[in-house]
Protein backbone atom coordinates (compact mmCIF):
# COMPACT_ATOMS: atom_id res chain seq x y z
CA UNK A 1 0.00 0.00 0.00
CA UNK A 2 2.63 2.31 0.91
CA UNK A 3 4.77 1.82 -2.53
CA UNK A 4 1.05 2.35 -4.13
CA UNK A 5 0.74 5.61 -2.61
CA UNK A 6 4.02 6.83 -3.18
CA UNK A 7 3.83 5.72 -7.10
CA UNK A 8 0.34 7.95 -7.01
CA UNK A 9 2.34 10.64 -5.24
CA UNK A 10 5.05 11.07 -7.57
CA UNK A 11 2.69 10.67 -10.38
CA UNK A 12 0.32 13.38 -9.53
CA UNK A 13 3.51 15.64 -8.61
CA UNK A 14 4.90 15.08 -12.42
CA UNK A 15 1.15 16.11 -13.50
CA UNK A 16 1.31 19.48 -11.16
CA UNK A 17 5.00 19.97 -12.42
CA UNK A 18 3.78 19.28 -16.41
CA UNK A 19 1.02 21.27 -15.37
CA UNK A 20 2.71 24.43 -14.18
CA UNK A 21 5.04 24.42 -16.62
CA UNK A 22 2.32 24.30 -19.97
CA UNK A 23 2.36 27.62 -21.58
CA UNK A 24 -0.12 29.76 -23.87
CA UNK A 25 1.10 30.51 -27.08
CA UNK A 26 -0.68 33.55 -29.74
CA UNK A 27 -0.49 32.62 -32.78
CA UNK A 28 -1.44 35.25 -35.71
CA UNK A 29 -2.30 32.76 -38.65
CA UNK A 30 -4.32 33.08 -41.96
CA UNK A 31 -7.67 34.68 -42.59
CA UNK A 32 -8.33 34.11 -46.20
CA UNK A 33 -10.42 31.05 -47.64
CA UNK A 34 -10.29 27.99 -44.92
CA UNK A 35 -6.56 29.77 -43.30
CA UNK A 36 -7.63 29.87 -40.16
CA UNK A 37 -9.63 26.50 -39.42
CA UNK A 38 -6.44 24.65 -40.97
CA UNK A 39 -4.18 26.84 -38.55
CA UNK A 40 -6.14 25.94 -35.60
CA UNK A 41 -6.53 22.04 -36.77
CA UNK A 42 -2.89 21.80 -36.39
CA UNK A 43 -2.26 24.06 -33.53
CA UNK A 44 -5.01 21.97 -31.36
CA UNK A 45 -2.82 18.97 -32.66
CA UNK A 46 0.21 20.15 -31.78
CA UNK A 47 -1.37 21.67 -27.96
CA UNK A 48 -2.61 18.26 -27.53
CA UNK A 49 0.17 16.51 -28.35
CA UNK A 50 2.07 18.73 -25.57
CA UNK A 51 -0.23 19.67 -23.10
CA UNK A 52 0.15 23.52 -24.02
CA UNK A 53 -2.64 26.11 -25.19
CA UNK A 54 -2.59 27.91 -28.89
CA UNK A 55 -4.63 31.04 -28.99
CA UNK A 56 -5.28 32.08 -32.63
CA UNK A 57 -6.51 35.54 -33.22
CA UNK A 58 -7.95 37.17 -36.30
CA UNK A 59 -5.73 38.89 -38.90
CA UNK A 60 -6.74 41.30 -41.68
CA UNK A 61 -7.42 39.68 -45.14
CA UNK A 62 -4.87 41.99 -47.04
CA UNK A 63 -1.43 41.33 -46.84
CA UNK A 64 -0.30 44.98 -46.54
CA UNK A 65 -2.62 45.60 -43.52
CA UNK A 66 -1.17 42.15 -41.72
CA UNK A 67 2.43 43.69 -42.51
CA UNK A 68 1.39 46.94 -40.83
CA UNK A 69 0.43 45.49 -37.74
CA UNK A 70 2.67 43.39 -37.60
CA UNK A 71 5.70 45.85 -38.15
CA UNK A 72 3.97 48.11 -35.25
CA UNK A 73 3.94 45.11 -32.96
CA UNK A 74 7.76 44.07 -33.29
CA UNK A 75 9.06 47.62 -33.62
CA UNK A 76 7.23 48.22 -30.22
CA UNK A 77 9.04 45.16 -29.14
CA UNK A 78 5.87 43.88 -28.31
CA UNK A 79 5.40 39.74 -26.95
CA UNK A 80 1.91 39.50 -27.76
CA UNK A 81 2.39 36.64 -30.24
CA UNK A 82 4.56 34.33 -30.11
CA UNK A 83 4.39 32.76 -33.61
CA UNK A 84 3.49 34.84 -36.99
CA UNK A 85 2.49 33.53 -40.07
CA UNK A 86 4.68 35.74 -42.94
CA UNK A 87 4.57 36.44 -46.36
CA UNK A 88 7.67 35.04 -48.66
CA UNK A 89 8.55 38.80 -49.36
CA UNK A 90 8.64 40.00 -45.58
CA UNK A 91 11.82 38.22 -44.10
CA UNK A 92 14.26 41.17 -45.52
CA UNK A 93 11.67 43.59 -43.89
CA UNK A 94 11.16 42.16 -40.12
CA UNK A 95 13.71 39.52 -40.05
CA UNK A 96 15.96 41.69 -37.20
CA UNK A 97 12.89 41.07 -34.78
CA UNK A 98 12.70 37.34 -35.55
CA UNK A 99 14.14 34.25 -33.70
CA UNK A 100 16.89 32.49 -35.80
CA UNK A 101 14.86 28.71 -36.07
CA UNK A 102 18.36 27.07 -36.83
CA UNK A 103 18.88 26.81 -33.10
CA UNK A 104 15.99 25.38 -32.39
CA UNK A 105 14.96 22.98 -35.45
CA UNK A 106 17.05 20.31 -36.19
CA UNK A 107 19.04 20.43 -39.76
CA UNK A 108 17.50 17.26 -41.29
CA UNK A 109 13.83 18.79 -40.82
CA UNK A 110 15.23 22.01 -42.48
CA UNK A 111 16.48 20.54 -45.57
CA UNK A 112 13.81 18.86 -46.21
CA UNK A 113 12.26 21.82 -47.89
CA UNK A 114 12.65 23.30 -50.98
CA UNK A 115 16.36 25.27 -51.03
CA UNK A 116 15.38 28.33 -52.62
CA UNK A 117 12.46 28.91 -49.96
CA UNK A 118 14.86 28.77 -46.87
CA UNK A 119 17.46 31.08 -48.75
CA UNK A 120 14.88 33.17 -49.35
CA UNK A 121 14.03 33.36 -45.45
CA UNK A 122 17.60 33.61 -44.20
CA UNK A 123 18.64 37.07 -43.43
CA UNK A 124 22.40 37.07 -42.58
CA UNK A 125 22.67 33.89 -41.60
CA UNK A 126 19.40 33.78 -39.72
CA UNK A 127 16.75 31.27 -40.47
CA UNK A 128 13.83 33.65 -39.86
CA UNK A 129 11.29 31.17 -41.41
CA UNK A 130 9.90 28.02 -42.10
CA UNK A 131 8.22 27.31 -45.07
CA UNK A 132 4.95 26.72 -44.29
CA UNK A 133 3.30 26.49 -47.82
CA UNK A 134 4.05 27.65 -50.97
CA UNK A 135 2.25 29.32 -53.88
CA UNK A 136 1.93 30.55 -57.14
CA UNK A 137 -0.59 31.93 -59.01
CA UNK A 138 -3.41 29.81 -61.55
CA UNK A 139 -5.92 29.72 -63.67
CA UNK A 140 -9.20 28.06 -62.72
CA UNK A 141 -11.80 27.45 -65.43
CA UNK A 142 -15.46 25.73 -65.92
CA UNK A 143 -14.42 22.30 -67.42
CA UNK A 144 -18.55 22.30 -68.01
CA UNK A 145 -18.82 25.57 -69.51
CA UNK A 146 -15.94 24.66 -71.91
CA UNK A 147 -17.40 21.81 -73.13
CA UNK A 148 -20.87 23.13 -73.51
CA UNK A 149 -19.26 26.17 -75.66
CA UNK A 150 -16.82 24.11 -77.91
CA UNK A 151 -13.64 24.32 -76.38
CA UNK A 152 -11.29 20.78 -75.48
CA UNK A 153 -8.35 22.94 -73.57
CA UNK A 154 -8.03 26.12 -71.64
CA UNK A 155 -6.90 29.49 -73.50
CA UNK A 156 -2.92 29.47 -73.79
CA UNK A 157 -2.54 33.22 -74.32
CA UNK A 158 -4.20 36.20 -73.11
CA UNK A 159 -6.19 37.01 -76.18
CA UNK A 160 -7.48 33.19 -76.28
CA UNK A 161 -8.75 33.44 -72.77
CA UNK A 162 -10.18 37.08 -74.22
CA UNK A 163 -12.24 35.36 -76.83
CA UNK A 164 -13.18 32.63 -74.63
CA UNK A 165 -14.04 34.49 -71.93
CA UNK A 166 -16.26 36.69 -74.45
CA UNK A 167 -18.19 33.78 -75.74
CA UNK A 168 -18.92 32.32 -72.49
CA UNK A 169 -19.90 35.17 -70.83
CA UNK A 170 -22.17 36.37 -73.46
CA UNK A 171 -24.09 32.67 -73.68
CA UNK A 172 -24.67 32.48 -69.92
CA UNK A 173 -25.93 35.92 -69.86
CA UNK A 174 -29.33 34.92 -71.53
CA UNK A 175 -30.09 33.21 -68.27
CA UNK A 176 -27.77 34.41 -65.79
CA UNK A 177 -27.34 38.29 -66.01
CA UNK A 178 -24.18 38.24 -63.06
CA UNK A 179 -21.80 36.29 -65.08
CA UNK A 180 -18.74 37.46 -66.03
CA UNK A 181 -15.82 36.02 -68.42
CA UNK A 182 -13.06 36.29 -66.02
CA UNK A 183 -12.34 37.84 -62.62
CA UNK A 184 -8.94 38.09 -60.63
CA UNK A 185 -7.43 40.35 -58.11
CA UNK A 186 -7.44 44.18 -59.41
CA UNK A 187 -7.79 46.08 -55.94
CA UNK A 188 -4.88 48.45 -55.12
CA UNK A 189 -2.78 46.13 -52.98
CA UNK A 190 0.01 43.38 -52.96
CA UNK A 191 -2.30 41.13 -54.76
CA UNK A 192 -2.54 43.46 -57.86
CA UNK A 193 1.05 43.61 -57.90
CA UNK A 194 1.20 39.32 -57.94
CA UNK A 195 -0.91 39.45 -60.84
CA UNK A 196 0.16 42.87 -63.01
CA UNK A 197 3.76 41.05 -62.90
CA UNK A 198 2.12 37.52 -64.46
CA UNK A 199 0.93 39.76 -66.66
CA UNK A 200 4.04 41.75 -67.84
CA UNK A 201 6.24 38.77 -66.91
CA UNK A 202 4.13 36.43 -69.58
CA UNK A 203 4.62 39.30 -72.16
CA UNK A 204 8.48 39.04 -72.05
CA UNK A 205 8.51 42.38 -69.87
CA UNK A 206 10.25 41.24 -67.12
CA UNK A 207 10.24 41.74 -63.45
CA UNK A 208 9.59 45.36 -62.38
CA UNK A 209 13.61 45.62 -60.98
CA UNK A 210 16.21 43.17 -62.57
CA UNK A 211 18.33 41.10 -60.02
CA UNK A 212 21.19 43.59 -60.35
CA UNK A 213 18.73 46.66 -58.60
CA UNK A 214 18.09 48.02 -62.14
CA UNK A 215 13.92 49.60 -63.07
CA UNK A 216 13.18 47.61 -65.71
CA UNK A 217 9.49 47.87 -65.89
CA UNK A 218 9.29 50.45 -68.58
CA UNK A 219 9.14 48.77 -71.97
CA UNK A 220 7.27 48.29 -74.87
CA UNK A 221 6.16 44.40 -73.74
CA UNK A 222 5.20 45.61 -70.49
CA UNK A 223 3.04 48.06 -72.22
CA UNK A 224 1.69 46.16 -74.36
CA UNK A 225 0.56 43.72 -71.14
CA UNK A 226 -1.53 46.63 -69.40
CA UNK A 227 -3.00 47.42 -72.64
CA UNK A 228 -4.44 43.48 -73.20
CA UNK A 229 -5.53 43.24 -69.17
CA UNK A 230 -6.81 46.97 -69.75
CA UNK A 231 -8.76 45.94 -72.36
CA UNK A 232 -10.66 42.87 -70.69
CA UNK A 233 -11.72 45.27 -67.91
CA UNK A 234 -15.93 46.34 -68.19
CA UNK A 235 -15.56 43.94 -71.24
CA UNK A 236 -15.15 40.07 -70.14
CA UNK A 237 -14.06 41.14 -66.36
CA UNK A 238 -16.66 43.48 -64.57
CA UNK A 239 -15.22 46.73 -63.67
CA UNK A 240 -15.78 46.21 -59.92
CA UNK A 241 -12.78 43.66 -60.52
CA UNK A 242 -10.58 46.93 -59.53
CA UNK A 243 -12.20 46.14 -55.71
CA UNK A 244 -11.42 42.46 -55.51
CA UNK A 245 -9.04 40.92 -53.76
CA UNK A 246 -8.78 37.00 -53.55
CA UNK A 247 -11.77 36.29 -51.22
CA UNK A 248 -14.17 38.41 -53.50
CA UNK A 249 -12.97 36.91 -57.01
CA UNK A 250 -13.60 33.37 -55.26
CA UNK A 251 -16.67 34.46 -53.97
CA UNK A 252 -17.88 35.28 -57.61
CA UNK A 253 -16.17 32.43 -59.31
CA UNK A 254 -17.47 29.67 -56.15
CA UNK A 255 -21.25 31.80 -57.00
CA UNK A 256 -20.52 30.22 -60.57
CA UNK A 257 -20.82 33.28 -61.68
CA UNK A 258 -17.88 33.97 -63.73
CA UNK A 259 -15.93 31.32 -66.70
CA UNK A 260 -12.26 32.13 -65.81
CA UNK A 261 -10.42 33.24 -62.46
CA UNK A 262 -6.70 34.06 -61.44
CA UNK A 263 -5.99 33.18 -57.92
CA UNK A 264 -4.02 30.79 -55.53
CA UNK A 265 -4.30 27.09 -55.34
CA UNK A 266 -6.06 27.31 -51.83
CA UNK A 267 -9.22 28.31 -53.88
CA UNK A 268 -9.87 24.77 -54.84
CA UNK A 269 -10.36 22.64 -52.32
CA UNK A 270 -12.73 25.97 -51.46
CA UNK A 271 -14.79 25.06 -54.69
CA UNK A 272 -15.06 21.73 -53.62
CA UNK A 273 -16.86 21.64 -50.29
CA UNK A 274 -20.41 20.79 -50.50
CA UNK A 275 -22.64 23.69 -51.65
CA UNK A 276 -20.52 25.27 -54.02
CA UNK A 277 -21.72 26.11 -57.15
CA UNK A 278 -18.72 25.03 -59.38
CA UNK A 279 -17.89 21.30 -57.01
CA UNK A 280 -16.92 18.95 -59.87
CA UNK A 281 -16.40 21.65 -62.62
CA UNK A 282 -13.46 23.12 -61.51
CA UNK A 283 -10.11 22.83 -64.10
CA UNK A 284 -7.00 24.19 -62.91
CA UNK A 285 -4.00 25.42 -65.67
CA UNK A 286 -1.11 27.74 -66.01
CA UNK A 287 -1.84 31.18 -66.78
CA UNK A 288 -2.01 32.37 -70.37
CA UNK A 289 1.04 33.39 -72.26
CA UNK A 290 1.48 36.89 -74.38
CA UNK A 291 2.41 36.85 -78.05
CA UNK A 292 5.74 35.18 -77.98
CA UNK A 293 6.03 34.54 -74.32
CA UNK A 294 5.50 32.02 -72.02
CA UNK A 295 2.86 31.28 -69.15
CA UNK A 296 4.15 33.57 -65.78
CA UNK A 297 3.18 32.57 -62.02
CA UNK A 298 3.84 34.76 -59.17
CA UNK A 299 5.86 33.14 -56.35
CA UNK A 300 4.17 33.54 -52.98
CA UNK A 301 3.80 31.46 -50.19
CA UNK A 302 4.13 31.64 -46.35
CA UNK A 303 6.71 30.95 -43.56
CA UNK A 304 6.21 30.46 -39.87
CA UNK A 305 8.39 32.83 -37.44
CA UNK A 306 8.95 33.52 -34.02
CA UNK A 307 8.59 36.85 -32.47
CA UNK A 308 12.47 37.10 -31.00
CA UNK A 309 10.60 38.98 -27.87
CA UNK A 310 8.34 36.11 -27.19
CA UNK A 311 8.20 34.85 -23.74
CA UNK A 312 8.25 31.43 -24.42
CA UNK A 313 10.62 30.54 -27.50
CA UNK A 314 11.29 27.33 -27.13
CA UNK A 315 7.39 26.17 -26.99
CA UNK A 316 7.25 28.36 -29.90
CA UNK A 317 9.52 27.14 -32.13
CA UNK A 318 8.28 23.28 -31.09
CA UNK A 319 4.69 24.85 -32.62
CA UNK A 320 6.74 25.42 -35.76
CA UNK A 321 8.37 22.59 -35.73
CA UNK A 322 5.30 20.83 -36.13
CA UNK A 323 3.51 22.83 -38.52
CA UNK A 324 6.11 23.11 -40.74
CA UNK A 325 6.32 18.72 -40.79
CA UNK A 326 5.72 16.28 -43.70
CA UNK A 327 2.17 14.92 -42.13
CA UNK A 328 1.38 18.50 -41.43
CA UNK A 329 1.93 20.06 -44.73
CA UNK A 330 0.01 16.74 -46.22
CA UNK A 331 -2.78 16.95 -44.05
CA UNK A 332 -3.23 20.47 -45.14
CA UNK A 333 -2.31 19.86 -48.83
CA UNK A 334 -5.03 17.08 -48.97
CA UNK A 335 -7.88 18.53 -46.92
CA UNK A 336 -7.14 22.59 -48.21
CA UNK A 337 -4.97 22.38 -51.16
CA UNK A 338 -2.38 24.10 -49.85
CA UNK A 339 0.82 24.13 -52.17
CA UNK A 340 3.56 21.93 -49.81
CA UNK A 341 6.95 23.23 -49.66
CA UNK A 342 8.78 19.48 -49.25
CA UNK A 343 9.11 18.26 -52.65
CA UNK A 344 8.32 14.52 -52.22
CA UNK A 345 4.59 15.48 -51.09
CA UNK A 346 4.24 16.14 -54.95
CA UNK A 347 5.04 12.59 -55.66
CA UNK A 348 3.05 11.45 -52.81
CA UNK A 349 -0.59 9.34 -54.10
CA UNK A 350 -2.76 10.35 -51.12
CA UNK A 351 -1.87 14.17 -52.24
CA UNK A 352 -2.09 13.82 -56.09
CA UNK A 353 -5.57 12.19 -55.88
CA UNK A 354 -6.32 14.60 -53.68
CA UNK A 355 -5.32 17.83 -55.40
CA UNK A 356 -4.55 16.20 -59.33
CA UNK A 357 -2.95 20.11 -60.80
CA UNK A 358 -0.33 19.30 -58.18
CA UNK A 359 1.48 17.05 -60.03
CA UNK A 360 0.58 18.64 -63.62
CA UNK A 361 1.73 21.99 -62.81
CA UNK A 362 4.52 21.33 -60.44
CA UNK A 363 7.02 23.11 -62.90
CA UNK A 364 4.99 25.96 -62.73
CA UNK A 365 4.95 25.98 -58.31
CA UNK A 366 8.90 25.04 -58.97
CA UNK A 367 10.11 28.02 -61.64
CA UNK A 368 7.50 30.89 -60.31
CA UNK A 369 8.64 34.38 -60.71
CA UNK A 370 9.91 36.57 -57.46
CA UNK A 371 8.69 40.15 -56.58
CA UNK A 372 12.18 41.84 -56.48
CA UNK A 373 11.78 41.79 -52.74
CA UNK A 374 15.78 40.58 -52.30
CA UNK A 375 17.13 43.09 -54.60
CA UNK A 376 14.68 46.38 -53.38
CA UNK A 377 15.41 44.83 -49.49
CA UNK A 378 13.50 47.12 -47.17
CA UNK A 379 12.25 49.43 -49.86
CA UNK A 380 10.44 46.77 -51.59
CA UNK A 381 6.97 47.71 -49.82
CA UNK A 382 7.40 51.46 -51.71
CA UNK A 383 8.27 49.31 -55.07
CA UNK A 384 5.09 47.16 -54.56
CA UNK A 385 2.90 50.52 -53.71
CA UNK A 386 4.18 52.41 -56.30
CA UNK A 387 3.65 49.51 -59.00
CA UNK A 388 -0.06 48.64 -58.23
CA UNK A 389 -0.88 52.27 -57.87
CA UNK A 390 0.69 52.77 -61.35
CA UNK A 391 -1.10 49.42 -63.13
CA UNK A 392 -4.62 50.37 -60.77
CA UNK A 393 -4.41 53.67 -62.37
CA UNK A 394 -4.42 51.81 -66.04
CA UNK A 395 -6.93 49.28 -64.92
CA UNK A 396 -9.64 52.07 -63.82
CA UNK A 397 -8.55 54.09 -67.12
CA UNK A 398 -7.10 57.03 -65.13
CA UNK A 399 -3.95 56.62 -67.30
CA UNK A 400 -2.92 54.87 -70.26
CA UNK A 401 -0.36 51.83 -69.86
CA UNK A 402 2.85 53.86 -71.49
CA UNK A 403 2.45 57.16 -69.45
CA UNK A 404 1.84 55.07 -66.57
CA UNK A 405 5.02 53.09 -66.80
CA UNK A 406 6.98 56.14 -67.36
CA UNK A 407 6.31 57.80 -64.68
CA UNK A 408 6.41 54.11 -62.66
CA UNK A 409 10.05 54.46 -64.07
CA UNK A 410 10.82 57.88 -62.25
CA UNK A 411 9.30 56.66 -59.14
CA UNK A 412 11.21 53.27 -58.51
CA UNK A 413 14.59 54.98 -59.43
CA UNK A 414 13.60 58.04 -56.94
CA UNK A 415 13.33 55.39 -54.24
CA UNK A 416 16.26 53.25 -55.33
CA UNK A 417 18.05 56.99 -54.85
CA UNK A 418 17.40 56.40 -51.30
CA UNK A 419 19.05 53.18 -51.53
CA UNK A 420 18.22 49.76 -51.63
Amino acid sequence: MKRVLASLSLTLACAAVSQSEAVTLTFACDSVGQGYNECKKGADAWAKQTGNTVRLIQVPKETDQRLALYQQQLGARSADVDVYMIDVVWPGLIGQHLLDLKKYVPAADINRHFPAIVQNNTINGKLVGMPFFTDAGVLYYRTDLLKKYGYSAPPKTWNELATMAQKIQAGERKTNPRFVGFVFQGKNYEGLTCDALEWIASFGGGTIVDSSGKVTVNNPKAVQALQAIQGLVGTVAPQAVTTYGEEEARNVWQAGNAAFMRNWPYAYAAGQQPGSAVRGKIGVAALPAGPGGKPAATLGGWQLAVNAYSKHPKEAASLVQYLTSVQEQKRRAIEASYNPTIASLYKDKDVLKAVPFFGSLYDVFTNAVARPATVTGSKYNQVSDAFSTAVYNVLTKKSAPGPALKTLEGQLNRIKGRGW
